[in-house]
């Protein structure tokens, strides 16, 4: 299975690790515009054919997908080039600018008739994976409270410096994960109210975000996110859950430890820490590992005729939640959502 990367940025790197752990993948060519980038990339992962235009490569190479790591603006052109050349795609979030671009994505995919998958990788973090597994296994019976959180210090802006100028910011770039995961763990959400607020005075975009959810199944659930926070152990980047239900408790404590409480039972712990991959490095091993988790399913979905969990279709209800907590923080009300 051959395939193209567009994009060679600092997340990429991780993408082309990961593609090379899986059997019967090869990334045959890749693009960027910037050639400094683009060389580094294709010296480092021994990728003969480069391009600076995505246009050209799509015209020129044989593929069966493209691996879309760009910036947000790039998305829908890509996307819909993609589909155009006959070719699955597997997409980098957040998935659009606009819910219109969004619709749009997945509408030309579905003409062309081919898969399109967003790289919605936090549900699939090894951790996070053992927490829903066990929630939609019936762990504590029925949901009816949940808070997901993720608090952190960490500089993310030395990497991705952009991150630093965009006007919107944590929501975006990483509540949009957690968002997602609330989805996985306790389904889709009916209303939200969301509150943010600017920190770090260096930055433009919010870096603190609490958002309350409503979920069509009768639970409530809180998504909180700072990048603001000083403490001690430092958790980046580790996303902790507790799920309140009818029959326990369940627990992602910091340390990658997964306990779970029901009536009548004995206290259950696991040790959900993710492998530590060759290629991968702490504290990053996390999402690491998950980068390479949800390549796999993306390949296991072409090969075998499957829909992708986090397909383009299934991102447009965690892209939603996006743009409701944006209007909600904006409004100072709670939003309904479709």
């Amino acid at each position: 299975m051959k395939g193209a990367l567009i994009g060679c940025g600092f997340f990429a790197q991780n993408q082309m690790q990961a593609w090379q752990a899986i059997d019967g993948v090869r990334i045959t060519a890749i693009c960027d515009r910037d050639p400094v980038r683009l060389a580094d990339t294709a010296a480092r992962f021994g990728v003969a054919r480069t391009y600076a235009d995505a246009g050209a490569m799509l015209a020129a190479e044989d593929l069966d997908f493209v691996d879309i790591a760009t910036t947000v603006a790039a998305h829908r052109p890509l996307v819909e080039a993609a589909g155009q050349a006959g070719l699955h795609a597997i997409c980098q979030k957040p998935f659009a600018e606009t819910m219109a671009d969004a619709r749009a994505m997945v509408e030309a995919m579905d003409r062309a008739g081919r898969t399109l998958m967003v790289h919605e990788n936090f549900r699939w973090q090894a951790p996070v994976r053992a927490a829903i597994l066990a929630l939609r296994g019936g762990a504590v019976g029925r949901p009816f409270f949940g808070r997901f959180s993720f608090r952190s210090g960490h500089d993310v802006f030395s990497g991705q410096p952009y991150l630093a100028t965009d006007p919107r910011f944590i929501i975006q770039d990483l509540g949009i994960h957690i968002l997602d995961i609330a989805r996985a763990a306790l389904g889709d959400a009916t209303r939200l109210a969301a509150s943010t607020a600017r920190i770090n005075p260096a930055i433009r975009g919010e870096d603190v975000a609490t958002i309350l959810l409503d979920h069509a199944g009768g639970a409530t659930s809180v998504v909180d996110c700072s990048y603001a926070t000083r403490r001690q152990p430092e958790t980046f980047p580790q996303t902790l859950i507790e799920v309140e239900g009818s029959a326990g408790t369940l627990r992602l404590d910091a340390g990658y430890r997964l306990v779970i409480q029901r009536d009548g039972a004995a206290e259950e712990i696991r040790d959900v820490a993710p492998p530590l991959l060759p290629w991968a490095t702490p504290p990053w091993h996390n999402i690491q590992h998950s980068v390479q988790v949800i390549q796999q399913h993306f390949v296991d979905c072409l090969r075998g005729g499957g829909t992708p969990e986090t397909s383009g279709q299934d991102n447009l209800q965690t892209l939603a939640l996006v743009e409701a907590a944006y209007a909600s923080a904006a409004a100072g009300s709670r939003i309904a959502l479709p």
